[in-house]
């Protein structure tokens, strides 16, 4: 048989074995290469209609469907999508789509469309309601990993602060079933100011959003102004990096002066995020970070309790606060965890170190699975001694998503002698329920509680409590940020066992145990046991 006859009766066959309405053919770019069957209007050939011009041109929802059409392999046969087809300028029909690759025809993508009742007016669409920033950054991290080509779009709009009553309600709604009908999948558009809107929409997709909302509210006989800002996400991005400079994009937005390129601040934070997330990695797997160490004092006695570990990443000694965010985001700070464990012990079992004892600070990132107490505990398994010179403070930098999993994990450590602690109790919401559902030996309490502590009568007062309920509960208080001699008075007399500060020591390269504020000790250099 003719090749053209084989194609055609391979089509025939196709559109026979998916019982749809119509067979559509699309290719790499998502253009309609050919197209048979019923129209989505009565008396219409769908292949005189679509054939030649792109398919999203006539989807007003499920446009992120194509980008999964495209990803189709041989063989393969995608799920039922849902889509709705334009039909005219107001309205639209619903239908079911699935794509598979016919062997004759590959690598063209066939498309078989099922038809769902008569058209209906768009006005009559239920459309969800938009997302607020969080929610929409919630959809995006659903929809960016493993989708093939994506853009990051916002649009201003003007004219919608002048509006009310069932006017504006009607103007919503259209904005709403225009920006939705743009999103990649699912509900991933969002109002993010009261003129600023967001969606991820497939970057193939080309219609002009701005000019549609301008349409929208001619219909209502509102006269709207519209701007859109478009950037690409790079295929093959990483998804953390992305979701980071969204985030960033988005907050900006959120600024009382707002972002006015959102585009370009998006775009610039995915590059900055690339650029800095490759450097900390670089940075961890050469551990070229330098490790100092800051005392923790018995506030009675004066004599060096323990060390803080503390990293720093550059000459300047600067701290690592911002590093450390962006590794959480970006699901790299357990390596880094484990780096600064690692250095920290190395320093434990140098000659002349004695019985020195360290606290390392761990990501409640870090403990999200088994990896990080596994390697910690395996770093120390030759010598258990160690373990008891080990204090873990967990911090609230990134919040513990499965507390009761991480206080099993937590449990590990402690049942071999090494010792935990909650960081910067009481700076943020999760501290209470931290100490109500981990088991751990000792608290230490945030400075913004402790550096005002004598003018500060509410804050004494909460302090207190903080120690009261501690001490109820058997656990080891220990204040950071102690810079003058009054602030100690105080935390003795509030019943606060140790201290970490200025007042005793900055973080130095080399741990030291003989202060030079100190009062009189038991013995020079002493340093004390846990307790």
């Amino acid at each position: 048989m003719h090749a053209v006859g084989m194609s055609m009766t391979a089509r025939l066959l196709g559109l026979a074995f998916a019982s749809a309405d119509a067979l559509v053919e699309i290719d790499a770019k998502g253009s309609v290469a050919f197209a048979l069957g019923a129209g989505p209007s009565p008396g219409q050939d769908v292949g005189a209609l679509w054939t030649g011009k792109p398919l999203l041109d006539f989807l007003h929802e499920g446009a992120g469907a194509v980008e999964t059409l495209l990803a189709t392999k041989p063989g393969g046969r995608s799920p039922a999508t849902q889509i709705l087809i334009r039909v005219g300028t107001d309205r639209v029909r619903r239908a079911s789509l699935r794509a598979f690759i016919l062997p004759q025809l590959a690598p063209a993508i066939s498309c078989s469309i099922s038809y769902e009742g008569p058209a209906i007016a768009l006005a009559d669409v239920e459309t969800p309601p938009l997302s607020d920033a969080e929610g929409f950054l919630a959809q995006a991290a659903c929809i960016v990993e493993g989708a093939p080509g994506l853009s990051l779009a916002f649009l201003d709009i003007r004219g919608l602060e002048c509006l009310g009553g069932e006017v504006a309600d009607k103007v919503y709604r259209r904005i709403e079933a225009t920006l939705q009908s743009a999103a990649a999948q699912g509900s991933s558009a969002a109002q993010i100011t009261p003129e600023r809107f967001a969606v991820l929409r497939p970057s193939g997709d080309t219609r002009d959003l701005a000019a549609e909302i301008v349409e929208a509210g001619r219909a209502e006989g509102v006269d709207l102004g519209a701007e859109s800002f478009i950037s690409s996400v790079p295929k093959g991005a990483d998804t953390l990096c992305v979701l980071r400079a969204m985030r960033f994009a988005i907050e900006g937005c959120l600024k009382d002066d707002g972002l006015a390129n959102p585009q370009i601040a998006f775009s610039d934070s995915l590059k900055r995020t690339f650029r800095d997330a490759e450097a900390f990695r670089s940075v961890v797997k050469s551990r070229e970070f330098q490790v100092h160490y800051q005392p923790i004092v018995h506030l009675a006695s004066r004599s060096v309790h323990h060390f803080e570990a503390l990293a720093r990443f550059s000459s300047n000694n600067n701290g690592p606060a911002n590093a450390i965010r962006m590794a959480e985001e970006l699901d790299l700070i357990e390596s880094f965890d484990l780096a600064v464990a690692e250095k920290v012990l190395k320093r434990m079992r140098a000659p002349g170190a004695g019985l020195l004892k360290m606290a390392i600070n761990v990501s409640g990132s870090s403990l999200g699975d088994d990896t990080y107490v596994e390697q910690l505990l395996h770093m120390t398994a030759g010598s258990p001694a160690e373990r008891k010179r080990l204090i873990v403070e967990v911090t609230e930098t990134s919040a513990l998503a499965d507390i009761e999993a991480a206080n099993r994990r937590l449990a590990a450590l402690r049942e071999t002698g090494i010792k935990v602690c909650i960081d910067d109790f009481g700076s943020g919401a999760a501290s209470y329920d931290y100490l109500r559902k981990l088991t751990v030996d000792a608290v230490k309490i945030d400075g913004s509680l402790v550096r005002d502590l004598e003018t500060d009568e509410l804050g004494r007062d909460l302090l207190r409590n903080i120690v009261e309920l501690c001490r109820s509960m058997k656990l080891e208080t220990i204040a950071e940020m102690i810079e003058t001699e009054g602030v100690v008075t105080e935390l003795k007399a509030l019943g606060v066992e140790y201290g970490q500060g200025w007042l005793f020591g900055r973080a130095e390269a080399e741990p030291r145990t003989q202060l030079a504020s100190a009062a009189p000790v038991r013995r020079r250099g002493a340093v004390e046991a846990w307790g």
